[in-house]
């Protein structure tokens, strides 16, 4: 009897072994959290607000206009913005409007902003050529932009962000629980 007790304790001890080595695996190679710092991504995210990040190895034809991303702004911050305009890309605002490639795109993400401030301004004008000196995002390169147009620093004061800075696309908002999101 006691000898059946230790076999089935060494066991569940190997697999308790073997699920926190995969743990970490996974969580090392594949899926990280993050916690929102700051308001620049309002509303769609809050400071303190909980993700999960996508690690997995990315090209620059993995991303979608709007996907939200995690990268490396420099040696000691990390940054989580939208992504707004893709390598080839047009990018352009006017009277609160985003123009890609001369084509008006709508930001249903904005509109919480929009509806309580109809009069403001969210944005500004500006064109990529005035901002960058490109006309166009780069080959390599991605453009990106907060939520919170007005309390953003985002690619309109430092430019392109490289494939290389990119840390994950954002998959879930996990905390707060009641704001449980994966539609990021």
């Amino acid at each position: 009897m006691k000898e059946e007790l230790r076999k089935e304790s060494a066991e569940w001890l190997k697999a308790l072994a073997i699920g926190v080595i995969i743990f970490a695996f996974i969580r090392t190679f594949f899926l990280s959290n993050y916690v929102v710092e700051g308001e620049s991504m309002m509303p769609t995210l809050e400071d303190g607000n909980k993700l999960i990040v996508n690690k997995i190895g990315y090209q620059i034809s993995d991303f979608d206009r709007f996907d939200v991303i995690v990268f490396h702004h420099n040696d000691k911050e990390d940054f989580v913005k939208r992504v707004i305009g893709l390598p080839g890309d047009k990018v352009e605002y006017h009277h609160e409007f985003l123009y890609v490639n001369d084509e008006r795109i709508e930001e249903p993400f904005l509109e919480s902003y929009k509806e309580a401030n109809p009069f403001g301004h969210l944005t500004g004008d500006f064109t990529l050529e005035e901002i960058t000196g490109s006309e166009v995002v780069p080959e390599g390169k991605l453009f990106v932009m907060g939520d919170n147009r007005g309390g953003s620093w985002d690619g309109r004061h430092f430019g392109f962000i490289s494939i290389e800075q990119v840390v994950g696309k954002v998959d879930v908002k996990y905390w707060p629980l009641n704001e449980l999101d994966a539609s990021l």
